[in-house]
C-alpha cells in the first residue's frame, strides 16, 4: 500500500475495522457469486452431455431396429426362395345336359388369350380332308352299340323293323395306361319293304348317351385326364399337347381351354351343392392366395411379365361337411368373403386379414385365431431376438403337445362318438392349455414393455396382443382346431401349379379353374383318386336331375364306393373299359351299310 493510500484511512479505529470486514465480506460475495456461475456452467455441460449422450443412443436404438428388421426381412426372402418349406424347432339345370363345344356361347378372346394362340377346335382343312382328321388307326379301338328297345323296332302299323346300318361317331378316351378310341355305332331301322316304298319309308336311329360335351373329340376319360394333368399334376396345356402328339393325336390347346370352361359349367351346379353344405358347417376354414393374372392388352405383355393380382379363397367345413371350396376373385377387397360366407353362423378360423372384420362386427361369425401364425411372427424374429424367440416358441410347443395328448387319448376310445371326442379334447384344453396361454399372455405383457420398438420382436408381439382374445376361442370348444393349417395346406394345390403354369389369362378361367379345383381338392381330401372321381362325375352328371346330385358328393362316392367292396360286388371304377355290349342286330341283307369312321 503506497503512502498516499496509507494517509487516506481514517484515524478511527472503530471506522478502520467496519471498512475491514465491509471488504472482506464483499470478497467472500464475488468468491460465492464466482463458485455459483462455475456451478451452474458445470450443470450446463453436464445436461448438455446427457442430451448428447441419450441423442446418440436413441439413434443407435432406431438403426438396430432397422437393422434387425432389414435383416428379418432379408431371412425371410432368403428363407422362401431357397430354405426348407417347414419351421422345425336351379336356373343351373341347364348345366346338366350337354353342350355343344363347337356352338355353345364362349368367349373365343378369352380362349385364345388363355391358350396363347388362335382358336383351332379342328385340324387343319385342305380340299382333300374336310372336318375333324381321322384318329389314328395304331390306337385301339373299342366298339360301343347303341340299339333301339325292342318296343321301337316296329312301325306305326306294328310291322317290324330291320336294321338297316348303324352310324359311326369316335370318341377319343383315356384309361390309366394311355388313349384309345370309343367306336360309337348308332344302328338304323326301316320297314321290311322300304326299298320298294316310293313315299319314302320313316328311318328310326338309336340315341347316343348324352356326352359331356356333345359332338366334341374328347370322351369323360379325356376330360379327367386333361384337368387333373393340368390341375392336380400342374402339367401345363402345351406340354399335354405334346404328350398327345406323341401318340399322333393333334389336340390345339386352345381346345383342351374349351373343353376347361364347358367342364367347368358343366359341374358348377355340384361345386354349388358342396359350397351350401359348408356353409351348414358349425366352423369354417379360410384362408386365400394370390395368382397372377396376365394384364389387359397384346401378347406382348406376355413376355414383359406384367400381371395384375387375383385371388383365390378357399372355404374347408367341419367333420359333418367335408368340402373344401374354392372361390377367384379379381382382387382382395372384404366383399367377396362377405357375400361368399352370407348366410353362415358360426366360427370362422382365419388369418388376421382385416377383411373379415365387417364379417365378425355383425356378430352372427365369431373370429378364431391361428397359433401357427402367431409362432410364426415369432420364428421369424429369431435372428434378432434369439432369447425371447426361443422362450415363446417353447411355451407354444407346451400348447400343441396339449393337442397330441388329445388325439392319443380319443384314439384310444374307438368307438366315442364326435360329441365326445370333442368334450375330450375341451376338457383337457381347459386343464392344460389355459394356464400355458396365461403364462404366455404374462409374458407378452412384460416383454412389451422393454423390446425396441418397431424391431421384428416388438411386431410379434403386438401382433399376439391384437387377436389374443381370437387365439384363446379354440380352448372353449373341442370342435375347433388350434391354427388353420389346415386351409394353408390346401392352398398348396394352388401355389404348386402357380410355379408351373405361371399365370391365369383372364378372370373367366380364374372361375373356371376354382370349380374344377373344389372337386379335385375335396377328393384328395377323401383320399380318392381325383382323376377317376371326376370321369365318374363327367360320364354320369348328364343323366342326372339336381335333386341327386349329392351322390357325387365326394364322401357319398367314397361310402358307395365302400360299401361295394364290402359286399363283394364287382366294381368298375371309372376309367376302365365300357361295359360290355350286347352283341349287334343282325342287318338286313339288302340293306346298304351306314357311313364308316
Amino acid at each position: 500500500m503506497t503512502l498516499t493510500c496509507v494517509d487516506q484511512l481514517p484515524d478511527d479505529l472503530a471506522v478502520l475495522k467496519r471498512m475491514v470486514v465491509d471488504r472482506e465480506a464483499a470478497l467472500v460475495g464475488r468468491q460465492l457469486q464466482i463458485e455459483r456461475v462455475e456451478r451452474e456452467a458445470a450443470a450446463a455441460a453436464a445436461e448438455r452431455d446427457a442430451a448428447i449422450e441419450r441423442i446418440r443412443r436413441e439413434a443407435a436404438e432406431q438403426i438396430e431396429a432397422q437393422r434387425q428388421r432389414h435383416q428379418a426381412e432379408m431371412d425371410a426372402l432368403l428363407r422362401r426362395f431357397y430354405g426348407p418349406r417347414n419351421e422345425r424347432f336351379d336356373p343351373m339345370q341347364l348345366l346338366l345336359f350337354g353342350r355343344l363345344i363347337d356352338t355353345m356361347p364362349i368367349d373365343i378372346k378369352a380362349v385364345e388369350q388363355e391358350a396363347g394362340q388362335a382358336l383351332s377346335s379342328r385340324r387343319a382343312r385342305n380340299r382333300h380332308n374336310h372336318g375333324r382328321g381321322a384318329l389314328p388307326e395304331h390306337l385301339p379301338r373299342e366298339i360301343v352299340n347303341h340299339d333301339l328297345k325292342d318296343a321301337e323296332k316296329v312301325d306305326a302299323n306294328g310291322k317290324p323293323l330291320v336294321c338297316i346300318g348303324y352310324e359311326v361317331s369316335e370318341q377319343l378316351e383315356y384309361r390309366p395306361g394311355g388313349l384309345f378310341v370309343l367306336e360309337h355305332r348308332r344302328f338304323k331301322y326301316a320297314p321290311a319293304d322300304y326299298q320298294q316304298s316310293d313315299t319314302g319309308a320313316a328311318i328310326v336311329i338309336a340315341d347316343k348317351p348324352p356326352q359331356p360335351i356333345e359332338k366334341g373329340l374328347a370322351g369323360p376319360g379325356l376330360l379327367a385326364y386333361v384337368i387333373t394333368s393340368k390341375l392336380a399334376d400342374h402339367l401345363p396345356l402345351y406340354r399335354q399337347t405334346r404328350i398327345l402328339a406323341r401318340d399322333g393325336v393333334h389336340v390345339a390347346e386352345s381346345t383342351m381351354c374349351g373343353w376347361i370352361v364347358a367342364v367347368a359349367e358343366l359341374v358348377a351346379p355340384l361345386v354349388l351343392l358342396m359350397k351350401q353344405r359348408v356353409k351348414q358347417s358349425k366352423s369354417i376354414h379360410a384362408d386365400e392366395t394370390r395368382v397372377p393374372v396376365q394384364a389387359k392388352g397384346s401378347f406382348d405383355k406376355l413376355r414383359t411379365g406384367k400381371c395384375r393380382s387375383g385371388r383365390i379363397w378357399d372355404y374347408i367345413g367341419d367333420a359333418n361337411n367335408p368340402y373344401i371350396v374354392f372361390e377367384y376373385t379379381p382382387d382382395r377387397t372384404n366383399d367377396w368373403p362377405i357375400a361368399w360366407l352370407e348366410g353362415f353362423t358360426g366360427f370362422l378360423q382365419a388369418d388376421a386379414y382385416s377383411g373379415y372384420d365387417a364379417i365378425y362386427k355383425l356378430g352372427k361369425v365369431i373370429e378364431v385365431g391361428c397359433m401357427a401364425h402367431m409362432r410364426r411372427k415369432f420364428f421369424d424374429a429369431r435372428q434378432t431376438d434369439s432369447v425371447r424367440s426361443a422362450q415363446m416358441l417353447e411355451m407354444v410347443r407346451q400348447l400343441y403337445e396339449v393337442e397330441d395328448e388329445a388325439a392319443k387319448l380319443i384314439a384310444q376310445q374307438p368307438g366315442a362318438t364326435s360329441a365326445q371326442a370333442d368334450e375330450v379334447r375341451r376338457d383337457l384344453r381347459q386343464r392344460k392349455s389355459v394356464p400355458v396361454l396365461e403364462k404366455i399372455k404374462a409374458w407378452l405383457d412384460e416383454q412389451a414393455k422393454l423390446v425396441l420398438p418397431r424391431s421384428p420382436m416388438a411386431d410379434a408381439i403386438g401382433y399376439a396382443l391384437n387377436q389374443w382374445d381370437a387365439l384363446c376361442v379354440y380352448t372353449k370348444h373341442g370342435f375347433l382346431n388350434i391354427d388353420n393349417n389346415a386351409a394353408e395346406r390346401a392352398l398348396k394345390l394352388i401355389a404348386l401349379g402357380r410355379k408351373n403354369w405361371l399365370f391365369v389369362q383372364n378372370d373367366k378361367f380364374g372361375k373356371a379353374y376354382a370349380t374344377l379345383y373344389s372337386l379335385i381338392a375335396s377328393a384328395q381330401r377323401h383320399g380318392l383318386d381325383p382323376q377317376a372321381y371326376l370321369r365318374h362325375v363327367l360320364a354320369q352328371i348328364m343323366t342326372t336331375p339336381m335333386s341327386e346330385l349329392d351322390r357325387f358328393l365326394p364322401d357319398v362316392y367314397k361310402a358307395r364306393l365302400e360299401a361295394e367292396k364290402a359286399a363283394g360286388k364287382a366294381i368298375s371304377p371309372p376309367g376302365a373299359s365300357p361295359p360290355a355290349n350286347p352283341s349287334p342286330p343282325v342287318m338286313a341283307p339288302t340293306a346298304v351299310p351306314g357311313p364308316g369312321p
